[in-house]
């Protein structure tokens, strides 16, 4: 029957189903009863034993999956269709036609075998049998065998794929209430209380703006929740003192109050760069510093000198800090008063980080000088921010001339042969006299590290330095050393102030070169040359300065250009 099944077209399977299972129910029951037996160990069986026809072949019946010839197999089913009440042969139904199945409950046959068996549709109640053979003739089927025959029926019919897993088109449509799989046994579920959720506190920042007559004493105790110690000791912990205690009517911080109305944090900026924030803990405030960092920008300056060169660079828009910079780099090389002239002709490109609209940290980028008696281009070199000219050659010299800033008397020259004014007699003056008022800075001509600092009776407070390519110099009648020995001093770093100590006609600065441990005319012995950049690094610097010099040419910087003339300028 199983093969009858396997043959026939899906629609016809599933029509054929109920029927077919109690037509191999015999067969299952069989099955159930095996498995039953497995299970129970030797017990005892509540089992209905059939008695099949003589021709009947040992065993279950076959799972094979070959295909008989649907004409029989339509033939077969019909058969056991007839056996029926009320129903079609199986050979007049047509796709999509549907019957009216209903699985029967029980069985029976003749004690002698006879067919045709007994069908019986589910019964209320069922009486017990008498005797064995009733039991024989009119016994209720095993429900687990009414299963296997569901499930052996399902297997037949295809349902099932050969793996065991169900086919695309398998489903139940019985329903089964909520009162059936005892869902509900106990009464609906009823919530007595309401379930309570909190939502986490997130304290948000707040802003105050400073009104007139406001302290910060009074407005941190009405609206921060702080005591008047507490005041004290945040007051105490910031870096400036003063942030706080003078602050000005229209001047704003942030704030961040915890659930109790505490302060928590405390936000304040000086300017659109820097600021603080102060943080509660458990030892009380931690402050630290904010720093905004800003977007480089570079703006383009060009002017002509009219009057002074710091007039006509202020005539540009050059802030005072730009201003400085740039007469710093450019007066290595050019003297203001005596090189330039009126039309001289000059540009500047400048890069610094705005911030909310300002201008911070400027940096002379660089510079271009075409004038009368001087011509200059000039680089910085991110690499050591040193300014070069295109071609490499430094603006700092190895080795500086004078070791001070300015311009001082040179009140007596290096001199061998000088004979003393009283005695007539030779007295070699070995070094330069600078005529200066006590306490002008001295600065370190070159680089290099400090050997001696000393008294002497006619020397009075001196320093000597050893410098980087083997020269000496010495320092005289000083008022004040600021170094000791061992220090390390690099080029234009403070080293002393001037003085009148030891044998001296006036305030003035002994200085002195010696080469080889002698001493040489510090005005003309030749110093080592500037250092210029070369190999790699030359290279890097020039493909760096290339988009500069296109600046300075163009006045196209791709930010910001500002340019302004100022022929007309006093």
């Amino acid at each position: 029957m199983l093969r009858i099944l396997h043959s026939l077209p899906r629609t016809h399977k599933l029509l054929l189903l109920p029927v077919a299972t109690m037509v191999t129910v015999l067969g299952a029951q069989k099955i159930v009863t095996t498995y039953q037996d497995v299970q129970r160990e030797h017990r005892t069986l509540d089992t209905v034993i059939v008695p099949l026809e003589v021709d009947a072949s040992p065993g279950l019946p076959s799972l094979s999956f070959q295909r008989s010839p649907l004409g029989d197999a339509i033939d077969m089913a019909s058969q056991a269709l007839d056996a029926t009440r009320n129903h079609l042969p199986l050979a007049k139904l047509v796709d999509g036609e549907a019957l009216d199945l209903d699985l029967i409950d029980s069985a029976s046959a003749s004690a002698d075998g006879d067919l045709p068996l007994a069908l019986t549709r589910p019964a209320a109640s069922q009486p017990e049998p008498e005797s064995a053979e009733e039991a024989l003739v009119g016994a209720r089927l095993d429900q687990g065998a009414v299963h296997m025959a569901v499930v052996v029926g399902t297997i037949g019919s295809g349902m099932l794929d050969h793996d065991g897993a169900m086919v695309a088109d398998a489903t139940s449509y019985e329903v089964v209430s909520d009162e059936e799989l005892g869902l509900f046994e106990n009464g609906p579920v009823i919530l007595e209380k309401e379930i309570a959720t909190t939502e986490p506190f997130v304290p948000e920042w707040q802003t105050y703006t400073v009104k007139q007559g406001d302290t910060f004493a009074v407005m941190a105790q009405n609206r921060l929740g702080m005591g008047y110690s507490e005041v004290l000791r945040l007051l105490d912990e910031l870096p400036d003192k003063n942030a706080l205690a003078r602050w000005r009517a229209g001047n704003s911080f942030d704030y961040q109050l915890d659930e109790d109305g505490n302060l928590l944090s405390l936000r304040m900026m000086r300017n659109a760069r820097n600021g603080f924030l102060v943080e509660r803990d458990d030892a009380g405030f931690e402050v630290a510093t904010i720093e905004r960092t800003g977007e480089a920008s570079q703006r383009l300056f060009a002017g002509t000198v009219s009057g002074s060169f710091t007039r006509s660079a202020q005539a540009t828009g050059l802030s005072s800090a730009e201003i400085s910079e740039l007469s710093r780099v450019l007066g290595k090389k050019l003297d203001f008063r005596r090189d330039t002239r009126r039309g001289d002709r000059f540009q500047v490109l400048v890069e610094s980080d705005i911030i909310d609209g300002s201008s911070f940290d400027p940096r002379v980028l660089a510079v271009q000088y075409e004038g009368e008696r001087f011509d200059m281009t000039l680089v910085r070199n991110s690499a050591d921010s040193n300014f070069y000219t295109p071609d490499g050659e430094s603006l700092d010299p190895a080795f500086e001339r004078y070791p001070f800033e300015g311009s001082y008397r040179l009140s007596s020259g290096f001199n061998p042969n000088r004979r003393h004014p009283v005695t007539g007699r030779v007295s070699p003056h070995r070094g330069t006299d600078f005529a200066m008022p006590i306490g002008t800075p001295i600065v370190a001509p070159a680089d290099g590290r400090v050997e001696k600092v000393a008294n002497h009776p006619t020397a009075g407070r001196y320093i000597v330095v050893r410098h980087d390519n083997g020269y000496q110099t010495r320092y005289l009648h000083l008022s004040r050393p600021l170094v000791s020995r061992g220090d390390r001093v690099t080029m234009g770093e403070r080293i002393a102030l001037s003085g009148n100590t030891g044998r001296s006609t006036g305030p003035h600065l002994h200085y002195e070169v010696l080469v080889n441990n002698s001493q040489v005319n510090a005005m003309t012995v030749d110093l080592p040359e500037n250092m210029s950049l070369s190999g790699d690094t030359l290279v890097a610097f020039q493909r760096q300065a290339e988009p500069l010099l296109a600046a300075l040419q163009s006045g196209d910087t791709g930010t910001v250009v500002a340019s302004r003339r100022g022929d007309d300028q006093d």
